[in-house]
């Protein structure tokens, strides 16, 4: 009854009409730009983080704004995948197999729409295991010390590469080199100064807002600068739309798919690092083993195979916000862009989240609810209008990206050196991605270096210098058995895993020629 009655104050936070009107326009710009091939929901967060800084929005605001664009960009990755093929985000690469397939069949409006109630169910239930799930998760967080926060923070590094990784050597170079940077200003303790070169812009270490939109937003302007100059943001025609509505009995078939997709894709975004990805994947792996192991159907236009990995990704979505609200610590590239957001507000997240500031996360949770029923309605009469955004040139569309992030980060700061070192994060994002590096564990190293070092210290202050205590309760040692497992798991299974997501996707694409 507790959670009943603090979910109703949430609501009335949420049904003001400044954060009712925000929420709509989140959902609307967030699903704009996840149907544009490459920007993503971590993208699109990050490219809207200064307007809602430079509005001078207050918390609940913000948030609000930001994961309706969360949100709405993982409803909107459905657009390209189904009508062109090439997935708006890497979660939506599952829904290719299936999705373009029903496309060219001529039931591409039947495809979006039935995806769009998939995506709904997904995240729906996602939100709601974040009501029951994330204050659980607080009563246990409250029996953590400085050790075990320590080690939490390595859990949150050692999971991030996500289980497809191949790579867990670069993923530990990009954490290495995110705490490098979180180590730049003044220390907390001594008030020494460190690799600041003598240099005053420094003394205050470097605002992760700036490294986030030059890593992300400016980084993915280089990119779509190199490989599309000149271009639309998609190379070819969309199909015709046609039909919207599926009939009802195509999706009375689907609602058990769209119910295993949602499970397994909530257990995945909960798990630091596994993110929407894993979830898409284990939905549509899933779907095939237990409704067509002979391989007659799938690939070639089913609904479920579309229904599947779309209930899937969204539900990761929502699932990925709990360890990021609970604990602190960011299930997915995304919630690490929001977790940067509640820290600039001066917002812990954590256990103290829910009593410190009970408006603020209720409010949010609230939202969620609310933005899932926004993007139902809007997805499915408006998806003629999403699907023409495709069609944008990218010489409209990167100067808007540019601008926005130039004028943003000049108005929150007023320095011209800040407008300068977000440039040089852009150029450095471009060649971090180039060379296959993840900068969701840069980011994930400038925003908790500092709480990481202070947690150390604490505990080693408490222990009198004894590293034991880092080990000293069973808690501590779960967690590092959490962390092991995580960062060596991938290098075990993360090759194979990928390479049944290729394979797949190689088998679609061979079936579509």
């Amino acid at each position: 009854m507790e959670i009943l009655s603090l979910l109703a104050d949430g609501f009335a936070v949420a049904l003001t009409p400044q954060n009712l009107f925000l929420a709509v326009v989140g959902c609307f710009l967030g699903t704009l730009m996840g149907a544009l091939p490459g920007l993503g929901p971590a993208n699109g967060v990050a490219i809207l983080i200064p307007i809602a800084f430079s509005l001078g929005l207050g918390p609940t605001p913000s948030l609000i704004l930001l994961t309706s664009v969360y949100y709405g960009a993982m409803y909107g990755g459905r657009i390209s995948s189904i009508l062109l093929n090439i997935p708006g985000d890497e979660p939506a690469m599952m829904t290719c197999l299936d999705g373009y397939p029903m496309a060219q069949q001529g039931k591409a409006g039947e495809a979006l729409s039935l995806s769009g109630v998939a995506s709904f169910v997904g995240a729906f239930v996602a939100t709601c295991g974040l009501v029951l799930l994330a204050p659980q998760l607080v009563k246990i967080a409250l029996l953590f010390g400085p050790a075990e926060y320590f080690v939490l923070f390595t859990v949150a590094f050692a999971t991030l590469g996500g289980i497809s990784s191949t790579n867990q050597a670069k993923s530990a170079f990009a954490a290495a080199l995110g705490l490098g940077i979180a180590m730049i200003g003044s220390d907390s303790q001594t008030g020494s100064q460190r690799f600041t070169f003598d240099h005053i812009h420094l003394y205050d270490g470097i605002d992760f807002l700036i490294a986030i939109v030059g890593l992300f937003a400016l980084s993915e302007v280089f990119i779509f600068l190199e490989h599309h100059r000149g271009g639309s943001a998609a190379s070819g025609n969309a199909p015709k739309v046609g039909r919207i509505m599926p009939d009802f009995a195509m999706i009375k078939r689907c609602i058990p798919s769209m119910a295993r997709g949602t499970g397994l894709g909530f257990f995945a975004g909960v798990l630091p690092g596994a993110g929407a990805s894993l979830g898409s994947f284990l939905a549509y792996s899933l779907e095939k083993q237990t409704v067509d192991r002979e391989g007659k159907t799938f690939g070639k236009g089913d609904p479920r195979g579309v229904a599947a990995p779309e209930a899937g990704n969204n539900a990761a979505s929502g699932g990925a916000l709990v360890p990021m609200l609970a604990l602190g610590v960011p299930g997915s590239g995304t919630t690490a862009v929001l977790l940067a957001v509640l820290l600039q507000l001066n917002i812990t997240p954590g256990p103290l989240l829910f009593t410190k500031n009970p408006d603020v996360v209720w409010g949010l949770i609230a939202a969620l609810f609310l933005a899932n029923f926004i993007l139902l309605a809007m997805n499915i009469p408006l998806v003629g209008i999403f699907t023409r955004v495709l069609m944008v040139p990218t010489r409209i569309l990167m100067p808007v990206v540019a601008m926005i992030s130039f004028v943003g980060i000049y108005s929150i700061t007023g320095s011209t050196f800040d407008v300068m070192l977000m440039v040089g994060f852009g150029f450095a994002g471009w060649l971090l991605r180039k060379l296959d590096v993840p900068l969701v564990p840069i980011i994930l190293g400038i925003l908790l270096g500092n709480q990481m070092e202070v947690n150390l210290r604490r505990a080693m202050t408490i222990s009198d210098g004894d590293w034991l205590t880092l080990v000293g309760s069973p808690l501590a040692i779960i967690l590092w058995i959490i962390a092991i497992t995580g960062f060596v798991l991938p290098m075990l299974m993360g090759r194979r895993v990928k390479r049944q997501m290729e394979a797949a996707r190689n088998e679609e694409e061979f079936v579509g020629d």
